[in-house]
């Protein structure tokens, strides 16, 4: 007997199921999609430094270049207990195997500057301790992941826009959204290279002055694929 009632149960809801897909296959909709874009400025630089002692020939250990570092940018009002991270600490340790020399170290620290200002300043007063790897790394939006979610929202009502631009001539009512996709969020940032670049030495004084330039813009675009149904 409950072979009997699970089969006829079980049946019932496979044909509602069935049922339930034919009626959205027969619903009429209209599919659209769209875009929405934006620029916004990187807040968040990071700059990779390194030292090593091979740049002074052996004149002055990585501690000196160290506490050199540490010196010139806190006189830039830099916090580098939060902004300044070591990433790397190497030796040159086959030379010293079969040459028999001293080991020349070198350390790769990353640090975080939130404008281009600030990078430049860097740049030149690293330059002064004689602190010339310095490269960009990478650059971040600290918003990224609110403005995601505002340009998704514009990109659906840009897409109700253009379906009831495309139902008006055809006199149709525009329904409900009885499908959405995320199809699709990019963020473009091509901005990559040696952040020396960034800076000017004024003839005849002995400081650095950033050039007039900035970051450039990160773009950060997302495109929704929408269906309406038509009444």
């Amino acid at each position: 007997m409950k072979k009997y009632c699970f089969f006829p149960l079980l049946l019932t809801i496979v044909t509602f199921g069935f049922a339930q897909t034919k009626n959205f296959m027969d619903t009429p909709y209209l599919e659209t999609s769209a875009i929405a874009d934006t620029l916004v400025m990187p807040d968040r630089i990071f700059l990779s430094i390194t030292i090593t002692e091979s740049d002074t020939k052996g004149k002055r250990s990585v501690e000196e270049m160290e506490t050199a570092m540490i010196r010139k940018l806190e006189s830039l009002s830099i916090d580098v207990k939060k902004q300044l991270t070591l990433s790397d600490l190497s030796s040159n340790f086959q030379n010293y195997f079969l040459r028999k020399r001293d080991v020349q170290k070198s350390k790769t620290y990353e640090l975080l500057v939130y404008d281009a200002r600030a990078a430049g300043r860097v740049a030149g007063v690293l330059e002064e301790a004689g602190i010339s790897n310095i490269f960009l790394d990478k650059t971040e939006y600290s918003g990224m992941e609110s403005l995601k979610l505002i340009l998704r929202s514009a990109a659906i009502l840009r897409a109700h826009q253009q379906a009831e631009a495309m139902t008006k001539p055809l006199k149709q009512s525009l329904g409900k959204a009885i499908y959405i996709s995320d199809t699709n969020t990019r963020v473009i940032n091509m901005l990559q290279g040696q952040v020396s670049g960034l800076l000017l030495k004024k003839e005849m004084q002995e400081e650095y002055a950033p050039a007039p330039i900035a970051f450039e813009k990160i773009k950060v675009e997302s495109e929704v694929r929408v269906k309406f149904s038509l009444e």
